[in-house]
């Protein structure tokens, strides 16, 4: 039960502007409503505040003449539907629907009487501040940006003052003044590294037998050896597949090749061997009328060419083939000279390269030609010494190969070995075609 003078249902402060705006409207609007229609007075002080109850004297009622308490024979209820809000000066009226027992009544009244604590309540719970701040609702704080942002910055300022540390031990420190305390300093000691790590390197294997490749092959088959060393990679690539074993059909042992081996454990095959189409150099002073394979004879015209070019003098050519028979001669007229000692000077028969077709004995020619011996120390022996690679020939027999070759050095001995394998030996700073095929040394002859 509610206290008389009170409110049955209090009502909430409006939390906005807006809502109390809306709610002096309907006050207003309400309270024009309750002009218009029929009053009563105020109801018995012990009524409920849902159930008002009145008592009529007479059904011959003058408005106005109840008051609070009076008898009545016909009891009267009704339940209000609300009470209309006025401004702050107003009073706030009941607006009662009126129900007589038995019977319904319009009940008038000029002005309904309303409790002084009720109408003060009333008034209290309207009055609302124009200036007010309107109350806001509390919104769900955005933790997660909120902590990334955080983080964000806690982040950045670590690594601020990690960077303005390292700048500060990287900075060297200055003098300190006399009575300064001292400040704290951080060294970094780099640990010595003896020797850098060396990196694995693997070379990728080569390629397998280059005599499946199908134009090593087909060169090989019709003698074109330039074609055939071409065809395998060049000089060094053909060097190295001989040597690793990858080249069945490269025979070192092959007296027609221009990669044949001749030493004094590697005769010629057959022995008496003769090539054939021999030639004379052309453009060539042939002292002794020596012929050469025609492959030969053109890269010694080359080479003679380029030397007249080069301002080297002219060279010619004192010795090139030298067949089975002829060797014979030339080999027994060293030993008579020399006995034994002719074997690092001269070639038995089978076992010299002039029987290849592939050397030649050249010598400088200044109007007349000058001896064997005699080139090293000539412009011509020089030029021989430096380019005869570049045409395909190489020297033979050189300075400190003698243990190798079985002999001693002869800078006028040339022998041809094409372009390719030519360059190959020039810069592998090779001194004998023995180590360049990786074969055993041949000083002496077996038996």
């Amino acid at each position: 039960m509610t206290e008389p003078g009170r409110l049955a249902t209090p009502r909430a402060v409006p939390e906005t502007r807006r809502a109390a705006r809306a709610m002096r409207e309907e006050a207003d609007k309400r309270a024009r409503t309750a002009e218009a229609a029929p009053a009563v007075s105020t109801p018995a002080a012990d009524a409920p505040d849902d159930l008002l109850a009145f008592e009529l004297p007479s059904d011959d009622f003058v408005p106005g003449s109840i008051s609070a308490g009076a008898p009545s024979s016909l009891p009267l209820e009704f339940r209000p539907t609300g009470v209309a809000p006025h401004r702050k000066d107003s009073t706030p009226h009941h607006i009662p629907e009126a129900r007589v027992r038995g019977r319904r009544r319009a009940v008038r009244s000029p002005r309904p009487v309303v409790s002084e604590r009720r109408a003060a309540r009333a008034a209290e719970l309207l009055d609302v501040d124009e200036g007010a701040q309107p109350v806001r609702h509390a919104r769900p704080r955005r933790l997660t940006k909120r902590l990334v942002l955080v983080a964000g910055l806690a982040t950045g300022a670590a690594l601020l003052l990690g960077s303005a540390a390292m700048t500060a031990m990287m900075l060297p420190s200055e003098p300190q003044a006399a009575g300064a305390a001292p400040a704290l300093t951080m060294t970094l000691e780099l640990p010595e590294i003896e020797q850098l790590p060396v990196p694995q390197v693997e070379e990728s294997p080569p390629a397998a037998d280059i005599c499946s490749l199908p134009d090593v092959a087909s060169a090989v088959q019709r003698g074109d050896d330039e074609a055939a060393i071409v065809a395998a990679g060049g000089g060094e690539a053909f060097r190295t597949a001989v040597v690793e074993g990858r080249a069945p059909c490269v025979d070192l042992g092959d007296s027609a090749r221009v990669w044949t081996v001749m030493d004094k454990i590697r005769p010629a095959n057959p022995i008496d061997y003769r090539p054939g189409a021999l030639v004379l150099p052309d453009g060539v002073r042939n002292v002794e009328g020596g012929a050469l394979r025609s492959d030969a004879a053109s890269a010694l015209a080359s080479l003679v060419t380029a030397a007249r070019t080069a301002g080297a003098g002219e060279i010619a050519l004192e010795s090139g083939f030298r067949s089975y028979q002829t060797q014979q001669a030339t080999y027994g007229r060293h030993f008579a000279e020399k006995g034994e000692r002719a074997d690092q000077v001269s070639a038995r028969p089978g076992y010299s390269e002039h029987q290849l077709g592939l050397s030649a004995d050249v010598v400088a020619c200044a109007g007349s030609c000058g001896t064997l011996d005699q080139l090293a120390a000539t412009p011509q022996g020089q030029f021989v010494a430096a380019h005869a690679w570049e045409h395909g020939w190489i020297v033979r027999y050189t300075e400190g190969a003698t243990p190798v070759t079985g002999y001693l050095p002869e800078p006028w001995h040339l022998r041809y070995i094409g372009p390719e394998l030519a360059k190959a030996y020039h810069e592998g700073g090779w001194t004998s075609l023995e180590e360049f095929f990786a074969l055993d040394p041949a000083p002496d002859y077996l038996g």
